[in-house]
């Protein structure tokens, strides 16, 4: 007889299934118009040295972290870069909400980057929180 399934056992699942579609939708929007892409790469208060990497790192990223939610072996490992990947986009985030910078680009694609910045704050707090309770229940049920 098989375990019953409960929602605390299937949230790893759902919270990957959440993750999943915003990687993935954050990625193929900014490879499909990967010109606009570039340009706000270089718009961003970083140096432009960095675009040609940044610009393949972020949505390669991206896929690479919808690829490791995608399998039992390798959930754990897509959730805590997920976790690092979103910390950073809410610190960002937050940045400019404090002024760090003197100008605010949004390189994030597709209807995300439509969002204000508070929303887009908000956004990834949600997903910062999504994975790390999907981390904490995936590492119990992995030392079961």
């Amino acid at each position: 007889m098989r375990p019953k399934k409960t929602i605390k056992s299937l949230f790893p699942l759902i919270a990957s299934g959440l993750i999943i579609f915003l990687f993935l939708y954050a990625s193929l929007s900014k490879l499909f118009d990967f010109k606009t892409f570039v340009g706000e790469i270089n718009n961003q208060p970083l140096p432009n040295s960095w675009t040609p990497f940044l610009s393949v790192a972020i949505p390669g990223c991206e896929l690479l972290i919808c690829g490791l939610l995608l399998f039992d072996r390798s959930r754990l490992l897509g959730l805590w870069i997920s976790l690092v990947f979103m910390s950073l986009f809410a610190g960002y985030a937050a940045a400019i909400l404090l002024h760090g910078f003197s100008y605010i680009p949004c390189s994030c694609g597709g209807v995300i980057e439509k969002l204000t910045w508070p929303q887009h704050l908000i956004l990834n707090l949600f997903y910062v929180l999504l994975s790390v309770i999907a981390i904490r229940v995936e590492k119990a049920r992995t030392a079961t």
